[in-house]
């Protein structure tokens, strides 16, 4: 009877301790794809602190652009108001879309690409952009890996009952994806 009891407080106790471990690291996943969320965020910063002067540079030499440069400051303004990730993820493809355009419209101005604060700032925005991009793909691990352990037996069980659940990636809009999937063109 002592024997039985011993064997079963133990079972107990093991049970315990493996829904334990397995809601830990659920949270611990939850809490690293929070953090490389954090980590967008100071490129974000970044990248907001820098399209005011990037606007302003081009301002002098595209005053007819004014569509394209109101669209790239409205975007900016959109992300940075953005709360939420998932809202976050939305305004900053948006502003990266804008962004995109911007460059496309600035081929048009070869006295624009010889100036020398312009090209600082295309300089620390595309150093801007690939830590984004690296960043992106650190967040889009760490939501791969929360989601695997979600969406997984025997954790997934666990996941429902303390309300975990699969998170969005950060990915290419799909209104956008044709455009990415398309061949770059390059002229002389």
């Amino acid at each position: 009877m002592l024997l039985a009891l011993v064997i079963f407080v133990v079972g107990v106790l093991l049970i315990g301790f493996w829904v334990a471990g397995i809601y830990n690291n659920l949270v611990r996943l939850r809490n690293n794809r929070e953090n490389a969320f954090a980590n967008i965020d100071v490129q974000l910063k970044q990248r907001h602190d820098l399209i005011p002067q990037l606007v302003a540079t081009v301002k002098g030499y595209a005053e007819h652009e004014r569509e394209l440069l109101i669209r790239v400051t409205e975007a900016r303004s959109a992300a940075m108001n953005a709360t939420g990730i998932n809202d976050r993820i939305a305004a900053e493809n948006q502003l990266s879309s804008a962004l995109a355009g911007l460059k496309v419209s600035l081929e048009a101005y070869p006295e624009l690409k010889a100036n020398q604060n312009f090209l600082q700032l295309q300089q620390e925005i595309s150093d801007i952009e690939n830590k984004l991009a690296a960043t992106r793909r650190y967040f889009n691990t760490a939501t791969r890996e929360l989601n695997n352990s979600v969406q997984t037996f025997p954790s997934n069980i666990l996941a429902g009952m303390f309300g975990f659940q699969r998170e969005p990636m950060f990915e290419v809009p799909k209104a956008d994806r044709a455009e990415y999937d398309k061949a770059p063109e390059i002229k002389f």
